[in-house]
């Protein structure tokens, strides 16, 4: 069963001879507990459609469905909330807040939405991760690497059903990038989540369940799919 769906999806800007197609009709389908990278080279469209996925942006023209709900007739508010519980996000930048420590920055997400923190749980993903000995550092105290293992713990502490990850090693040496997208792998199983992960690399790529290509806004041979 496809957890997420796009139907007829595109995203333009401008108009005329000026437009630019960043997103040309894209059908996709991700099964639950798939785990896809998205390659494609700059400007191709990956992020664009990551973003849609995530609803971080809106579309010109059609449809995104996570769990067969239509993400974008929700209102503002409804659709923070939707991604914020059902998404997660890894960015290649980590994002992590400078002065909270690594606990505080894992546990934000679930103290930003009012809930309790699930303590047997949040020790799991920490133990996995190898963070255990790191807590009560702050972000610039620690490497890259930790600091990616970092964001990945945040990502997961909400148990969303479906984990996006952009360019996730970007930042990271090549052992490094091997480490974290292993753990990514390792967590996405253990956790029953779909992971949809962009990428210019194609070693990296290829530790994907499905490699989908994506080319100027549009998935290569109609949405035909690489294993």
């Amino acid at each position: 069963m496809a957890v997420l769906k796009t139907i007829n999806l595109k995203k333009y800007y401008g108009t005329g001879e000026n437009q630019v197609k960043a997103l040309d009709d894209v059908n996709l389908e991700i099964e639950r507990g798939e785990f896809v990278a998205i390659v494609g080279s700059s400007g191709s469209g990956k992020s664009t459609l990551l973003h849609m996925l995530g609803g971080l942006d809106y579309p010109t023209e059609g449809k995104v469905l996570v769990d067969n709900k239509d993400i974008f007739r929700l209102k503002e508010d409804e659709l923070c909330i939707f991604r914020r519980r059902k998404i997660g996000f890894v960015f290649q930048s980590y994002n992590l807040v400078p002065v909270l420590n690594v606990y505080e920055n894992i546990v934000l997400p679930v103290e930003l939405d009012g809930n309790k923190v699930d303590k047997e749980y949040t020790k799991e993903v920490i133990h996995i991760l190898g963070l255990d000995a790191k807590l009560e550092h702050l972000p610039s105290q620690l490497s890259g690497g930790q600091q990616q293992r970092v964001a990945i713990a945040r990502a997961l502490i909400t148990k969303p059903s479906i984990l996006l990850a952009d360019e996730p090693t970007g930042n990271l040496d090549s052992r490094t990038s091997q480490d974290v997208l292993g753990l990514l792998k390792v967590t996405s199983e253990q956790f029953g989540q779909t992971m949809v992960m962009i990428t210019h690399n194609e070693e990296i790529a290829q530790m994907a369940d499905r490699i989908v290509r994506i080319e100027d806004g549009k998935l290569a041979e109609d949405g035909e799919t690489y294993e």
